[in-house]
């Protein structure tokens, strides 16, 4: 749930840019997954053993698991549509993904 510097960090799909790949679910299933639409979502926290609801609402965040965040990250670095938004939840500044500094 957060980078180097200890910060909570979300994630969020611009739906828009998605091309349906599924990259981002081979990486990190926990967070992402494909709609019917054949779109990626991001996932709210599951239970151990259970799985994450679809937050398929425009905008929706789910937070980054540190365990996950190499594989969130990755997720955000190959994505050939550049949707994928990594951000801070402090400030809202995106730290990883098309926008980042």
């Amino acid at each position: 749930m957060s980078d180097a510097t200890g910060e909570e960090l979300e994630v969020w799909i611009d739906q828009d840019l998605c091309t349906g790949d599924g990259i981002c679910a081979q990486y990190a299933p926990e967070v992402f997954e494909l709609d019917i639409d054949g779109l990626a979502y991001v996932k709210a926290p599951a239970e151990p053993g259970e799985e994450g609801e679809l937050r398929t609402e425009p905008g929706a965040t789910a937070p980054v698991p540190l365990p996950l965040l190499h594989d969130v990250v990755d997720s955000a670095k190959e994505c050939p549509g550049e949707c994928i938004h990594v951000r801070r939840v402090s400030d809202k500044v995106e730290v990883y993904g098309p926008d980042a500094a």
